[in-house]
């Protein structure tokens, strides 16, 4: 343990808006919440000089005052190696002040968790120290690869998650799936259900007691017993596009959780040892900028290759 000094921190513009108790929480990440709920609520935190509740929102010019804390030693991170460093640098889409836009490579989680110490996020803001409002604007499941959005401030990432609530970014995905479609079975409307494994494992079901969700299919090119598929999403469910191909009987290749084992065993014939869905492009126009902006990203080797096997 360490104990700090007294803290006058000036709030930025682009940390305005936060709750107090939120900010601290990000702030003194080792400090117990009851701690800081308390050191709030004896008014040994104050925002110019005046005492606050845990509600009061931050603004521009704040000085916030933080107490003397004995603090626990924060462990040391984990690194990312320099193979991967490197790697995702040849990864960026489009990068700018406020937006970073990669092309996630499959395989690799975007965060860390219990059996992962460093996901995309981790590695990227080891990559760009400078940059401590690095956050994912959304999520691609470990084995999906594509365009990845992070936003680099805070008044960004709300403008990014407003327009993801609202169902305002155009997001198409590339997925090779079994056998042929029919021309009614392309829109898929059927609710979602998620349930969380005591393993931490996600499985989903269709369940008329599920979450709104829909996917929209389009023929892009027919093989002999496959199809590849753009699929538009009109809502942003867990595991969506991969339990909609199963719904509709025509799952998704080399999808291990949801697929088919007869159907995936051939095209692994192929080669291709991953998932075959590719988060093909973003689209979106942001309240800061002036022009919409649309990324797409080209599908990795592995996936061509496995095209041009199947010709």
């Amino acid at each position: 343990m360490k104990k700090t000094q007294v803290q006058n921190i000036t709030i930025k513009e682009d940390q305005a808006g936060q709750r107090l108790d939120n900010y601290l929480f990000t702030l003194l990440k080792t400090v117990p919440k009851t701690r800081i709920y308390r050191i709030i609520r004896k008014g040994e935190v104050r925002a110019n000089k005046k005492r606050i509740k845990q509600t009061y929102r931050l603004q521009a010019g704040d000085i916030i005052r933080i107490p003397p804390l004995e603090i626990a030693e924060k462990p040391q991170k984990p690194q990312p190696g320099q193979s991967v460093i490197k790697f995702l640098a040849t990864r960026v889409l489009f990068e700018d002040e406020n937006l970073l836009i990669i092309n996630k490579p499959a395989g690799i989680p975007v965060h860390g968790g219990s059996n992962v110490a460093i996901g995309i996020i981790e590695a990227l803001r080891f990559m760009k120290p400078e940059l401590d409002g690095l956050e994912l604007a959304h999520r691609l499941d470990k084995d999906t690869s594509g365009c990845l959005l992070i936003a680099k401030k805070r008044k960004i990432l709300k403008e990014l998650h407003e327009l993801l609530r609202n169902g305002e970014v155009k997001k198409i995905y590339h997925a090779l799936t079994k056998g042929h479609w029919k021309k009614t079975a392309l829109r898929v409307d059927a609710p979602l259900h998620k349930n969380v494994l005591k393993s931490g494992e996600r499985i989903v079901r269709v369940d008329d007691e599920g979450k709104n969700s829909v996917s929209t299919f389009k023929v892009l090119k027919k093989y002999t017993a496959s199809s590849l598929m753009e699929v538009l999403l009109e809502t942003g469910r867990t595991h969506q596009i991969r339990v909609h191909a199963q719904y509709r009987r025509h799952s998704i290749a080399c999808d291990d959780k949801y697929g088919d084992k007869e159907f995936n065993k051939s095209i692994r014939e192929t080669g291709l040892k991953r998932l075959f869905l590719h988060a093909y492009s973003l689209e979106f126009s942001l309240p800061s900028y002036d022009k919409p902006i649309k990324i797409t990203a080209p599908l990795d080797k592995d996936l061509a290759d496995c095209l041009k096997a199947l010709e």
